[in-house]
């Protein structure tokens, strides 16, 4: 993940090579800022975030290095790209032993000591004048930073991990499975022919499957899926702009690259922007986590005002005493939450105290609070909020009241 002596390739002109450089290093630095932002907006202060932010810096030093270099042109901007590549390999390894919670051994701390020692020291020579050689040995040392993270995956104690854990390493190491070659295929751009830098592209794959680990109900299948689904697309979308344009085989390849960075980075906001609207969500779940009331019609009376049930209804043995209450009892032990799409009784009596409770409150759900003397809760929820996750959350909210009750 270096900037090559001569990016100038193929049939295309170094200008047209040099803005696709630009446009993709502007891409992965919006995919790195996307990911900040939310390893941020959670618990910077956590030691694994700490590595994992670390390793995002290190890679926005080096696509902004590379920003500014094909802008400017100036050699200086070389430092930034060559010390940021030396400490890719110390990044993987810190996140690596974060992640899996244990130290790497002792040759494993040498190595990547001595390298990055080695290679950061000769940034400050930012000519090209002692490359191809520096090129050769960081890509090297790269590969082997790659291939450590690699080894500490594959021989991890996965018993000591839980599973949540076990599926962040394993969707890290899936990253670099993808970014490795992307990375190489930067240094031996040249020599493969290629148009432009194509490891911008494996960054914003890691950063795509890091943003799902924030919903922990993606399994490793649906990301992949997705990001199988968007390179479709891409090329797709890129090859008939190529046919269209006439473009050669440098032409079609810049255009489909810079055609699936877009694409990423417009998936990947939207996801970002997804999890922060889980996170920010008036869930009952929240109003359970965060309420501070000590009894069962206190924590009733907080539910009134949640946006999700908002209007809910406290309904107490006085205003039910023209009702049987022997039949409201069978009603409620047999099912404690009634939704008016579901009753579980349509006719007979328990029918008849069903219609009759929730035409009287006009009402979505009513939920046992307290058996002996009755007590309910009706409220409203809108058909486009009764998805099965609140559904579940309503249930979890009869269950705390009546314990409430139970233990007050």
């Amino acid at each position: 993940m270096d900037e090559p002596e001569d990016m100038t390739a193929g049939g295309l002109g170094l200008a047209v090579s040099d803005t696709g450089n630009l446009v993709l290093s502007l891409a992965a630095l919006a995919g790195l800022m996307i990911l900040q932002g939310v390893i941020m907006a959670r618990d910077r202060s956590a030691p694994l975030n700490r590595r994992f932010l670390f390793g995002l810096r290190v890679l926005m030093m080096l696509f902004a290095g590379r920003a500014l270099f094909v802008v400017t042109d100036l050699q200086v901007f070389r430092f930034f790209i060559l010390l940021a590549a030396a400490c890719v390999p110390v990044s993987v390894v810190i996140l690596a032993e974060g992640m899996l919670r244990r130290h790497a051994p002792a040759w494993v701390k040498i190595w990547i000591a001595g390298g990055t020692t080695v290679f950061a020291v000769s940034a400050l020579w930012w000519s090209s004048s002692i490359d191809p050689a520096r090129l050769i040995g960081l890509l090297l040392f790269q590969i082997s930073g790659f291939a450590i993270g690699g080894y500490l995956v594959l021989t991890r104690d996965r018993a000591s991990l839980s599973a949540a854990e076990n599926k962040a390493v394993e969707r890290m190491a899936l990253s670099l499975v993808v970014l490795m070659p992307l990375a190489a295929a930067d240094f031996l751009m040249t020599y493969l022919g290629l148009p432009v830098q194509i490891s911008p592209l494996g960054v914003l794959f890691l950063c795509w499957l890091a943003v799902s680990l924030a919903r922990a109900q993606v399994q490793h299948r649906a990301p992949l899926l997705s990001f199988g689904a968007s390179v479709a697309v891409a090329a797709i979308a890129g090859g008939v702009v190529a046919r269209m344009a006439g473009l050669g085989r440098d032409g079609t390849i810049l255009t489909l690259v810079l055609v699936l960075a877009a694409v990423l980075v417009a998936v990947l906001s939207v996801e970002a922007q997804s999890v922060r609207a889980e996170e920010r969500s008036h869930s009952l779940l929240r109003h359970m986590a965060e309420d501070r009331s000590r009894d069962a019609l206190g924590f009733l009376r907080g539910l009134q005002a949640h946006p999700m049930v908002e209007g809910a209804v406290i309904i107490e043995a006085p205003q039910l005493a023209e009702m049987d209450d022997g039949v409201l009892q069978h009603i409620f032990r047999v099912r404690p939450v009634l939704r008016r799409a579901d009753p579980p009784f349509t006719d007979g009596p328990e029918g008849d105290h069903i219609s009759h409770l929730f035409a009287r409150y006009d009402a979505s759900h009513i939920l046992l609070v307290r058996q002996a003397p009755l007590a309910l809760v009706a409220l409203s929820m809108p058909a486009m909020s009764a998805s099965p996750r609140a559904e579940l959350e309503l249930a979890a909210v009869q269950r705390m009241a009546s314990l409430m009750k139970v233990g007050s």
